[in-house]
């Protein structure tokens, strides 16, 4: 495995990879890896010939500066697993790598980045698109794999792949949880004993509302109230918002019936944990 902190160095690579007519597989990251970006590896390396993993905690996409400063860092750790998972390249660039003068450029995704997440992190998805946009141009890649955990993060890079014509593919992973059910998640090792046996709820507030709809159809204004009063009978969540939406349009839907896509967030501590489901 090569590890690149330059994109010249890494293009160079690339580019003799691309005369081998080599497929190029990308999994951008940041950091702090488990087995659910492993999962995102292996699927890279079932389908490319050549796998590139970025890892980068992009300031742009951070809302909260004691966030960008507290998130989790462990690159050696990191490198031994892409090792063992059989990871071809690693592009780890400094800051000042992805952004030699502060970036003027914003990215608006109309009504997708002013719900769920965009509505409590303004600002934060441009953010994604920024560096997604600029991982694409440095890699080239054929294809670039995410995690369904993060909904409405591949809804907005689909979107902008469409619009703006990048010859990248995206595969959308699903998302990989503990045995007893949370997802996994770079931020549950912020989680101390208590908070981790307790934020299983967030799985269990998915399946409450599978089942409840599996029934009969449901009024978005009744479901949420429901889910309300069982996520916060765990005594330390704090519920941040409970949406049931439109899996293709992230549009709202007045009454939950199966098909629906459900999206949560709900905070142990100062620790903030997100899940999605289609019901």
């Amino acid at each position: 495995m090569q590890i690149f902190m330059e994109t010249g160095p890494l293009q160079a690579y690339l580019g003799q990879q691309k005369k081998k007519q080599s497929s190029v597989g990308l999994v951008p990251t940041m950091g702090a890896l488990h087995e659910g970006h492993i999962s995102l590896i292996n699927a890279s390396r079932k389908a490319n010939a050549v796998t590139v993993c970025s890892i980068f905690v992009n300031p742009t996409q951070f809302n909260n500066p004691s966030d960008l400063e507290k998130y989790p860092r462990t690159p050696e750790r990191d490198f031994e697993l892409l090792r063992e998972a059989g990871c071809d390249a690693v592009f780890c660039p400094e800051v000042q790598t992805m952004y030699p003068h502060p970036s003027q450029l914003s990215i608006a995704f109309g009504q997708l980045d002013k719900i769920l997440e965009g509505e409590f992190r303004p600002g934060h998805f441009s953010g994604v698109g920024l560096v997604v946009s600029k991982l694409f141009n440095i890699v080239q890649p054929d294809n670039a794999y995410f995690g369904q955990k993060d909904f409405q993060q591949a809804a907005v890079i689909q979107r902008m792949v469409a619009d703006l014509n990048f010859p990248v593919k995206i595969i959308v992973a699903p998302t990989l949880r503990e045995r007893d059910g949370l997802a996994m998640s770079s931020r549950n090792k912020f989680l101390d004993a208590e908070q981790r046996a307790q934020a299983v709820i967030l799985f269990h507030a998915l399946q409450a509302a599978a089942a409840a709809v599996k029934k009969k159809s449901i009024s978005t204004g009744q479901l949420k109230a429901d889910l309300k009063k069982f996520i916060t009978a765990a005594p330390l969540a704090r519920l941040d918002y409970v949406e049931f939406f439109d899996p293709e349009t992230l549009e709202p839907v007045a009454h939950v019936k199966p098909g629906a896509q459900m999206a949560l967030a709900v905070f142990f501590g100062k620790t903030r944990l997100i899940d999605n489901a289609q019901l």
